[in-house]
């Protein structure tokens, strides 16, 4: 029977499709933490406060990419280069969603609107990473070679979205509510039709190196269709709804250290 949890151990059990893998989510990774580093070198005077957790959520994903490639270590792999059409942080900037990578390497203060759209942003691509990484420590919690990682970082993916909640809140309450609203109504939009042409090119390059029959590639393709007209009808908007979270001030005090797991 083809499940998600079947089609990741046969993607987990080859060399060459996680090898893939762990250079995608490794690469993804580094550049959220470097996104996240020049944001909070360039945070405008009047939300200096957020610095801090801007800073902790960059060490964050720094952490993750160092833990995919030691996953990589572990089976004696090397990384390798990231397929464009599988760039996800790469074709969400092309569509206009988040801070453009020119305005982060100019040495500009960002904008108090900049800010908005950074949290509007976060708030949903860690929607996104948050129940990617749910699924995986379902299935995959006690495995003995990911088991670690993935409660881990899924541990953080949770805090980076009860932070996003928090703030666009504070922010939603000074007065941005009908801003944030727009901005994260067009990036979920935006986020959803990436996720599936993203998944799409994932799963072609997987059946590629996996050797999937046309059957099999064709009903996993259905399948990411499926999922992308149930979101684009309406699963959208659980990337958009704003509650306070309970975990409150999830990102307050620095990162805490990776484990070794090479």
């Amino acid at each position: 029977m083809l499940s998600a949890k079947s089609l990741f151990q046969e993607i987990l059990d080859d060399d060459e499709s996680f090898q893939l893998f762990c250079s995608i989510a490794a690469s993804g990774e580094a550049q959220g933490g470097w996104e996240n580093g020049r944001i909070a070198a360039l945070v405008p005077e009047t939300q200096r406060a957020l610095s801090p957790k801007i800073v902790r959520h960059g060490a964050d994903e720094d952490k993750h990419g160092r833990i995919f490639n030691a996953l990589l270590r572990k089976r004696g792999l090397d990384p390798v280069d990231v397929p464009g059409d599988t760039d996800y942080t790469m074709l969400l900037e092309r569509q206009g969603i988040g801070l453009a990578h020119e305005k982060l390497r100019a040495d500009q203060p960002l904008t108090e609107l900049d800010i908005v759209s950074y949290l509007a942003h976060s708030r949903v691509t860690e929607q996104r990473a948050a129940e990617q990484m749910q699924l995986l420590r379902k299935h995959f919690a006690d495995h003995p070679d990911i088991g670690r990682a993935v409660k881990m970082i899924s541990h953080d993916e949770d805090n980076h979205l009860a932070y996003c909640h928090e703030e666009l809140l504070r922010l939603a309450a000074a007065g941005h509510g009908r801003t944030i609203q727009r901005i994260l109504r067009e990036s979920a939009l935006a986020e959803i039709r990436v996720y599936r042409d993203v998944s799409l090119a994932v799963m072609a390059h997987m059946g590629r190196i996996l050797g999937w029959p046309k059957a099999k590639a064709a009903l996993l393709a259905a399948g990411i269709h499926a999922v992308y007209a149930y979101e684009r009808l309406g699963g959208w908007r659980r990337m958009v709804s704003l509650s306070m979270p309970e975990r409150l001030d999830a990102l307050g005090g620095p990162a805490p250290a990776a484990p070794e797991f090479a």
